[in-house]
């Protein structure tokens, strides 16, 4: 694995792919305004793989995972396949679950384009993570890329942990990745919507303005982070809604623990390196023991 500076920058509030930067913020939408349309994040995969192509660290941690169990795996929240082709690619067998059908579309179609003997290692079952049962078991289950701040409640979360218990082989291993809570999310303004500079769109390359703002609920522990994207020529706004639990480490160990999982460790961003107060990506790394 690859270790990580040892000076990293200073904590910055999180902003979306693409965006160089915030500047000025301002509060509600301007007047005279076409109402925005409403996207979800899934719906459109296209959008999805071109937005997050750069993001490259936790595709080659979790292929390298994949290579040193030899397989097989179980990926959950597989989408377009980020995470998952390269693993296949690698050799190691895959399979698939994901609640997205365009997701799960386009994911085929890049399958069928593989040579036969790397299309034969992956599959993928379209599903929702808390139900979906498989009838075999595997050396590896994975959750990359936050997968599991869509579990917004104890009984998700233990839902989840109960079929991966059931498809994890004795010796298996659950790997999984959150971003650690920032307070400056968490307390933000939900009135004000922070722009951000510039950048042309990863599919029109037209020139695209992104604001985003920040709604937390305490009680919940749930982050609305709601980003509008103004397109040149487009003839109304876009926003792309994206509702994350927020769990905090001593909750999630807790919940493993109490769930039946050992062996219990935390490493930061996709390294082997212990987490520090300059973690954005949590890794956490468990084992099937008895129930508690």
């Amino acid at each position: 694995m690859t270790a990580r500076s040892p000076h990293p920058p200073a904590r910055t509030r999180r902003t979306s792919p693409g965006a160089a930067g915030p500047s000025a913020p301002h509060r509600g939408a301007s007047a005279g305004a076409a109402a925005p349309a409403v996207l979800d994040l899934y719906d459109d995969p296209g959008w999805y793989d071109a937005t997050y192509r750069r993001r490259r660290a936790d595709v080659r941690y979790y292929v390298e995972r994949a290579r040193q169990c030899g397989g097989p795996v179980l990926e959950y929240g597989v989408g377009s396949g980020r995470v998952a082709l390269p693993t296949v690619r690698a050799g190691v067998s895959v399979a698939g679950v994901d609640a997205s059908a365009p997701m799960l579309a386009l994911l085929e179609d890049k399958r069928r384009r593989l040579p036969s003997k790397r299309a034969a290692l992956l599959r993928a079952v379209r599903g929702d993570m808390r139900a979906v049962r498989l009838r075999e078991r595997f050396r590896l289950v994975t959750a990359p890329f936050n997968v599991v701040l869509h579990l917004d409640s104890r009984r998700d979360m233990e839902r989840w942990l109960a079929r991966v218990r059931e498809h994890l082989l004795p010796e298996g291993e659950l790997v999984f990745d959150v971003s650690v809570p920032q307070p400056l999310d968490l307390a933000a303004d939900p009135t004000i919507w922070e722009k951000a500079r510039s950048f042309r769109h990863p599919e029109s390359g037209r020139l695209t303005e992104l604001a985003e703002r920040f709604e937390y609920d305490p009680i919940r522990q749930v982050l609305l982070v709601e980003s509008e994207l103004r397109t040149e020529g487009a003839p109304r706004p876009l926003r792309v809604p994206l509702i994350h639990r927020q769990w905090f480490p001593r909750e999630l160990e807790a919940l493993l623990h109490y769930n039946g999982f050992v062996d219990i460790r935390f490493t930061a961003d996709f390294t082997d390196l212990p987490p520090d107060d300059h973690v954005d990506s949590l890794v956490i790394s468990c084992r099937v023991g008895p129930l508690r």
